[in-house]
């Protein structure tokens, strides 16, 4: 059977190679998009409640980790999260803004996926699902992969856009840091990001009353000094949100926690603020002027959830009225509430992950094509580079950006 022969072979359907094969069939080349999945745009189809988050008002560097989070400068101001509005609203799709810049579909993701595949369709690329590449090497000046069908493709320009392993059951892998390694380049440490924290069993037993409460709350980090470095990844000072957080069976989650646990490390502790803006000691002071009969737990319920005063009340051994506590008693309320610092022991893993943080490294690539500098004509984009974005559209949107960027190029 001979070679088929493309320009452009594109190894994942997601958001960024269906983005990349759409522009580099606009310009005219011959693409074929592949995907070992039987749809495309899996994680767009579950991303947002089903809503997709599709991109974040507030894009820019600053909301990325990597080695070099401004890496990701070039293709976001080149295709902004307002360039992706434009093509949203050309398709018809309703969307609505929800906090800090978020914008969902009103309906569904499946809009989305629609929209990109119509693209697909008209920019004359050739979508293959349930195709998997077996071997792929250097061919010439172009490259040559056997696939899963038992065919054969040779192309001048070969992308890797399958993302990384959060969410293995819809069959994420780590395929493309292992071509990427293959080929010579440089992949950074992977672990799970955006994901929750889980607790040591005996901390877990005494908050397990508190499993499915929720507050909004801050929640800080300060990494360990001697885990940072110039390439680590992470800023040498104090990250925080403020999001909302849920106690779970097996430790924290919440945007607020999910948002951390991306620069959160073993053996590190994080702070939360539970009641953000509330001096709970003057509070509870004032309370027990007013009215020093009612209890402890039940003035505390008027600014956290009752359980968790319940629990916290029990744990200070602030328990009875107000009245009868004295003032020390009352600041370790104020403590347990707005100065919590716990050290989770680990992460839920890449089975609940939203995204994979680290990949191929940046100094590898080219800023403004995502082409690999020492291999022409291979292509990195999407999660499978060392670009992570935070909670809240900004992934999809360096998705969108990087795949604009190397749909010029390659």
């Amino acid at each position: 059977m001979k070679p088929e022969h493309v320009d452009v072979l594109i190894v994942g359907a997601g958001a960024a190679g269906m983005m990349c094969a759409i522009e580099a069939g606009r310009r005219g080349r011959s693409v074929r998009l592949l995907d070992h999945a039987r749809a495309p745009g899996e994680k767009i189809r579950i991303s947002g409640g089903g809503r997709c988050n599709f991109t974040n008002l507030g894009t820019g560097p600053g909301n990325f980790l990597g080695e070099n989070p401004r890496f990701a400068t070039s293709a976001l101001r080149r295709f902004t999260q307002h360039d992706f509005v434009k093509r949203v609203d050309k398709a018809g799709i309703a969307w609505h803004e929800k906090t800090l810049g978020q914008l969902f579909c009103d309906d569904s993701a499946k809009q989305i996926i629609r929209m990109l595949t119509d693209d697909l369709r008209e920019a004359g690329a050739t979508l293959s699902l349930g195709v998997s590449v077996e071997r792929v090497a250097r061919a010439g000046e172009g490259f040559e992969a056997a696939l899963s069908d038992g065919s054969t493709v040779r192309c001048a320009s070969l992308v890797l856009a399958t993302g990384g392993k959060s969410i293995p059951k819809m069959g994420a892998t780590g395929w493309a840091y292992e071509t990427a390694k293959g080929f010579g380049l440089r992949v950074t440490e992977t672990r799970p990001a955006l994901v929750p924290l889980t607790f040591e069993p005996g901390l877990l037993e005494r908050l397990k009353p508190l499993a499915g409460v929720s507050v909004e709350a801050v929640v800080s980090h300060r990494p360990d000094p001697a885990s940072t470095s110039p390439k680590g990844g992470r800023p040498n000072r104090e990250t925080r949100f403020a999001e909302g957080l849920l106690f779970t069976h097996r430790g924290l989650s919440g945007p607020s926690v999910l948002q951390i646990s991306s620069y959160w490390r073993e053996g590190e502790a994080v702070s939360v603020s539970m009641a953000p803006g509330v001096d709970v000691f003057a509070a509870l002071k004032a309370m027990k002027a007013e009215n020093g009969r009612q209890a402890a737990h039940t003035a505390l319920g008027q600014i956290v959830p009752r359980r968790l005063a319940e629990r916290l009340v029990e744990q200070e051994q602030a328990q009875g009225n107000l009245a009868d506590l004295p003032d020390k008693a009352l600041r370790r309320l104020d403590e347990a509430v707005n100065g919590w610092s716990v050290k989770p022991v680990g992460t839920e893993g890449y089975r609940t992950a939203e995204v994979t943080l680290g990949g191929v490294a940046t100094d590898q690539l080219d800023q403004q094509t995502l082409a690999a500098k020492a291999v022409p004509g291979l292509y990195v984009i999407g999660e499978a580079v060392d670009v992570t974005g935070w909670l809240g559209g900004y992934n999809f949107q360096w998705a969108w950006s990087s795949g604009w960027a190397a749909g010029q190029a390659c």
